[in-house]
């Protein structure tokens, strides 16, 4: 995740600069969310917005960048702080006010990425954006129905259709197993030219007798009594998955 940056300087010059570098920073990268000129500013921003980080310089108009820190140590939330100035004899103070670096100016690229990760070192650990729940359209007797793919426990291509499959019920779908498979694998485990198996259901697989193809070995599915037949082709892939679960 990119950090949340606030740049302090009241030369837009030098903003410029930095917002540049900012871009051209990697793991972690870095989003400009706020620019200011002097500490007034800065302290507006930071009363509307979250940063990771404030980039400050140390010489401006007003409150300089060392009051500006001073106060940001008594925010809630306060943003870590890496000042970025010409003057290379602040340093022994900007550490005094818990500043994470101290960039001189003209600022190196290696540099300001060394900072960056510092700063994401600092900070407690977020969670990912949860993604929206994902989940099969059926059309049924015409009625439209959302099944969320959490409750699907394997999918079996019948004939010119597809069974979907839930521990409640069973639903009928138009579609391709192999459209499914490329676009959920990462939740699918295909066990069988006509079946994909849901991973979280997987709770077993067993040495079972069908009667048309002999003995082989099927899965035993969490809330299912039914067992699903695992083909020889797909055998180890499934053995695999299963051992790494």
């Amino acid at each position: 995740m990119s950090l949340r940056v606030l740049i302090v300087d009241d030369e837009a010059l030098a903003r410029s600069r930095l917002r540049r570098l900012l871009g051209e920073c990697t793991a972690p990268a870095a989003e400009v969310v706020g620019e200011a000129a002097n500490a007034t500013d800065a302290l507006q921003w930071l009363g509307r917005e979250r940063f990771d980080l404030a980039l400050l310089d140390i010489h401006m108009p007003g409150a300089d960048g060392l009051k500006l820190a001073q106060v940001l140590r008594s925010l809630p939330d306060a943003p870590r702080v890496v000042f970025v100035t010409a003057h290379a004899q602040h340093a022994l103070q900007a550490f005094e006010v818990e500043a994470v670096d101290y960039l001189t100016k003209p600022v190196r690229l290696d540099r300001l990425q060394a900072a960056l990760q510092k700063v994401q070192r600092l900070l407690p650990l977020r969670p990912a954006p949860e993604a929206p729940d994902e989940a099969l359209v059926i059309q049924e007797r015409g009625r439209t129905e959302r099944v969320p793919l959490v409750e699907v426990l394997y999918v079996k291509a019948e004939l010119k259709y597809l069974t979907v499959r839930t521990a409640a019920r069973s639903y009928i779908l138009d579609g391709s197993l192999n459209e499914l498979e490329d676009r959920f694998g990462s939740r699918f485990l295909r066990v069988h030219r006509n079946a994909l198996v849901a991973r979280h259901a997987v709770r077993a697989l067993e040495k079972h007798h069908d009667p048309e193809e002999g003995d082989g070995w099927a899965l035993r599915l969490q809330g299912l009594d039914e067992l699903l037949a695992v083909s020889r082709r797909q055998l180890p892939a499934v053995r695999e998955a299963i051992g790494a679960a």
